[in-house]
């Protein structure tokens, strides 16, 4: 058997001291090392096999953390670790001590297409893996051909296109090689729920930003554009997850989704989740009422849908162990999970299955509520709680 980890770690803006990534921010030097310490903090409580990472806007930042989250580890193994003088050395219960560091790890970083000058900065993703690449890892950000939505079909005429030719942050494609498997890892940053909202002809701020003159059927417009491209980049993503696995391959998908896992976007990446039993169900191509699928149809339809759904590690972990809540955002007194890793059936049953979820961590203990007097001073640490998913391949 090979036991491994997978984490997703939303860093939350990672860029080097005195750099301006949004209009006026950025951190100062003494800033920014608090904010490496931090996360080099949990990378190291986190010590995971592979973690996809989001807001990263530069390389050197990133591998900066790395380096020391490594010095840390190298530090806990010398104290933690007994050596062969001891009367216990190598006890197993020591094992769970060990930090393995990253030091043959490879990483992976896709940037943004969209990024810009300063105060215009817009944050890429990356993969660390201590297992390596198969191949290149692969970004993907234009959409080519165009991806084009036709609206007001169920009215019989032209309702308009919504069309998407780039997503707003990379998708990263890695495929790793574990044990005796290769699977496919896809790291994601959806579309935020922030609004987009449109500028005047003659140039200036779009009126819907002025709370002072607070809009809020502009606003609500606003989300609704951020919500349609969201669930269009989830699209795209779920193209790319169905060739995978109708390729053979596992897969995982990692990464800030921007909304729950109950959400449409989240349902449209992990696919349909299939009824009880089609049989009682009227056939599409139904003649008279009573024609409905069969039983050996029912089989043929569960199997086609179960193939290519994804299986939510959070809810995995929920239902094995009787926990109501996991969140890894908090923001105005709501706390939701945002940040998801998803299986394909290669770890959750079925035909082809290779292994299982054993565990699934949380980290989040650090996020303050956004509606928190103290909330302000908390905006180096990532507004991301971190999820860890503890994985096991069978033998072959």
């Amino acid at each position: 058997m090979t036991d491994f980890t997978i984490a997703s770690f939303n860093v939350k803006n990672l860029i080097g001291a005195d750099q301006e990534y949004y209009r006026f921010e950025k951190y100062t030097p003494e800033e920014h090392a608090w904010k490496e310490d931090w996360l080099a903090d949990q990378l190291f409580t986190l010590n995971a096999d592979i973690v996809g990472f989001q807001e990263i806007f530069d390389k050197a930042p990133l591998q900066d953390v790395i380096a020391e989250a490594d010095r840390r580890g190298k530090a806990s193994n010398d104290d933690a670790l007994p050596d062969r003088s001891k009367r216990y050395a190598r006890k197993a219960i020591f094992r769970k001590l060990a930090y393995a560091d990253y030091a043959d790890a490879a990483l992976a970083f896709a940037p943004n297409l969209n990024d810009g000058a300063p105060g215009e900065r817009r944050p890429g993703l990356a993969i660390l893996s201590r297992y390596g690449f198969v191949g290149k890892p692969e970004v993907i950000q234009d959409v080519d051909p165009d991806l084009v939505i036709p609206f007001g079909l169920m009215q019989g005429g032209d309702g308009g296109a919504f069309k998407l030719d780039r997503l707003s942050r990379p998708i990263l494609k890695a495929r790793i090689p574990v044990g005796d498997q290769v699977i496919t890892v896809f790291n994601c940053h959806l579309k935020s729920k922030l609004g987009e909202f449109t500028r005047p002809d003659g140039g200036g701020l779009p009126p819907e930003v002025d709370l002072v003159n607070y809009d809020p059927v502009g606003r609500a417009l606003g989300a609704l554009r951020a919500a349609t491209r969201r669930m269009a980049e989830a699209w795209v993503l779920r193209q790319l997850i169905v060739e995978e696995i109708n390729n053979g391959l596992p897969v995982i998908v990692l990464g800030d989704f921007n909304d729950s896992d109950n959400a449409v976007s989240s349902e449209i990446i992990a696919g349909e989740r299939p009824f009880k039993n089609y049989a009682w169900m009227r056939r599409h191509d139904a003649q008279k009422s009573n024609e409905r699928y069969t039983d050996a149809e029912n089989e043929i339809i569960q199997e086609k849908i179960k193939s290519v759904r994804l299986e939510s590690c959070e809810k995995l972990f929920v239902r094995k162990s009787l926990r109501d809540m996991v969140y890894t955002s908090a923001f105005g007194g709501v706390f939701e999970s945002i940040d998801q890793i998803l299986l394909s059936r290669h770890f959750t049953g079925g035909d082809g299955q290779i292994g299982e979820m054993s565990y699934f961590s949380v980290f989040n203990d650090h996020l303050t509520d956004g509606s928190h007097q103290e909330a302000p001073y908390n905006k180096l640490a990532s507004d991301h709680g971190q999820i860890m998913a503890h994985l096991r391949l069978w033998d072959a």
